[in-house]
Order: C-alpha cells, then sequence, then structure tokens
C-alpha cells in the first residue's frame, strides 16, 4: 500500500507514547504525548485540523481530526479501554467525507496499544482495495487492518 512507510512511523510513534505512559490518560494527554513524539520524528502534522463535510456540494458543518499527517493520513484517537464498531465506522466515515485514501485509529486505553488502518474504498488510489473487498465473501472485515 502506498502510505504504508507513513502509517508505520505514525504507529511507531503512538507505541512509543504508549510504553512511556502506559494506559489510564484522557485523550487529550496521549494527544499531546503524540504531537511530540511525531515532531521529533520529523513528521508535518496539524493537530485538531477542522475539516469542511460536504453534502451533495453544499458544506454543511465541520469536523475536526485529532491529526492530519503529511496531507494524506487522518489520525482519530481514543482512550478507552475497548474500542467498539463505532469508533471504526467513525474513523472510516472521516476518510470518506475528507476523500482520503487512509487514517488510522489509535486507542492508548487498553493495556496494550489498539491501532487499526481504515481505508477509504471509494478513493481512486484505493481501487485495487476496493476489488479486493468486491470479491471477499466477508468485506467488512477488509476496511480495515491491524
Amino acid at each position: 500500500m502506498k502510505y504504508e512507510d507513513l502509517t508505520h512511523k505514525i504507529i511507531g510513534c503512538a507505541m512509543e507514547v504508549h510504553r512511556i505512559l502506559g494506559n489510564g490518560f484522557q485523550e487529550v494527554i496521549y494527544q499531546r504525548a503524540l504531537a511530540k513524539e511525531m515532531n521529533l520524528q520529523g513528521l508535518e502534522f496539524s493537530r485538531e485540523h477542522e475539516m469542511m463535510i460536504n453534502y451533495k456540494g453544499d458544506e454543511i458543518g465541520t469536523r475536526r481530526v485529532d491529526f492530519f499527517v503529511e496531507d494524506f493520513v487522518m489520525v482519530e484517537l481514543k482512550a478507552l479501554t475497548k474500542l467498539e464498531e463505532v469508533h471504526l465506522a467513525q474513523a472510516m466515515n472521516y476518510c470518506q467525507a475528507y476523500n482520503l485514501p487512509i487514517g488510522l485509529l489509535i486507542n492508548f486505553g487498553s493495556k496494550s496499544l489498539e491501532f487499526k488502518r481504515v481505508y477509504n474504498v471509494n478513493h481512486p488510489e484505493n481501487k485495487d482495495y476496493k476489488m479486493a473487498i468486491q470479491k471477499s465473501s466477508n468485506p467488512k472485515n477488509l476496511n480495515s487492518d491491524k
């Protein structure tokens, strides 16, 4: 996948944050620590990046994504004991709403760091991925990976 090196680097930053802080803090603490770590690793990003949501050509509101990295990857953070399907759906919806090829959902709240890569199957860069989903007998599980 085109952005594998970049997502790998972001995940590595998150692992370092989780290794040092562990679980149990509020999301904003992890957000600040991850910003510092990504800065140390030379990643360009914006934090609390406000993005417009469009519906049928009209701007209907905005949503802030936790991080927008290197102009390609949306990163949504959580600090929950357990991720649920709704969190994954939220991250996938952000990728589609912002027309991004890939995003990351990272959870600092469990004993081990959890992360999922989420793909916008409607993005032109993911056409091969979309074909794989259509051929799969269980397409729901192909929209994200660990």
